[in-house]
């Protein structure tokens, strides 16, 4: 799987992780940048880690399912892509509002969580990458560095980006996971 792939793939992730990042921007008139390294940090981990979880689940099954491999990879993109759509869709008016000029406060147990929300869709393109034989180490690099980047990049953004672009971060994510499972789809009828 080339390098355009797999960095397609990881922006189609970070997406998530970039919304919420850029709601963390907006809670306060300013994340000092320790916090926003932190967040970062969390979100990319977790993405990197999440592929790598689901990529063994996968392994394991892979040869009960190798004759359907590539409609499973189409099906678990599909639906996470489909989801993504879907919540930037009904979220897009909901992301309108104004900043906060609160002092930011970090909550440690609200990162966890969020991390771990975030990255579900990683732990099912893991999955999707052992069906059709892609080692997962290089993808899981790529995707977690990519993450850490929008992340870091969506706290320091925050505002900003949300009166730009809102929710619409997400629905282009969604389309991205999308094109890349019809594109496995096509790879394996053709």
């Amino acid at each position: 799987m080339s390098f355009l792939i797999i960095f397609g793939i990881a922006i189609g992730l970070s997406m998530d992780a970039f919304a919420v990042a850029i709601a963390y921007g907006c809670s306060a008139n300013r994340v000092p940048f320790r916090y926003t390294s932190t967040i970062a940090i969390f979100f990319g981990g977790f993405q990197a880690f999440m592929p790598i979880i689901g990529w063994y689940g996968g392994t394991f099954f892979s040869e009960f399912i190798e004759r359907y491999d590539h409609w499973v990879a189409f099906g678990l993109l599909f639906y996470v892509g489909s989801k993504m759509i879907v919540e930037g869709i009904k979220g897009y008016n909901d992301a309108k509002g104004a900043c906060s000029m609160e002092k930011f406060v970090m909550d440690y147990h609200r990162l966890f969580v969020l991390s771990i929300a975030t990255s579900i869709d990683a732990l099912a393109v893991g999955l999707s990458l052992s069906l059709i034989g892609i080692d997962i180490f290089y993808p899981a690099v790529i995707i977690g560095v990519t993450t850490f980047a929008f992340s870091f990049i969506g706290v320091r953004m925050g505002c900003r980006l949300q009166e730009f672009f809102g929710k619409r971060v997400e629905i282009a994510g969604g389309i991205i996971l999308l094109l890349i499972g019809c594109r496995i789809l096509f790879e394996h009828i053709v």
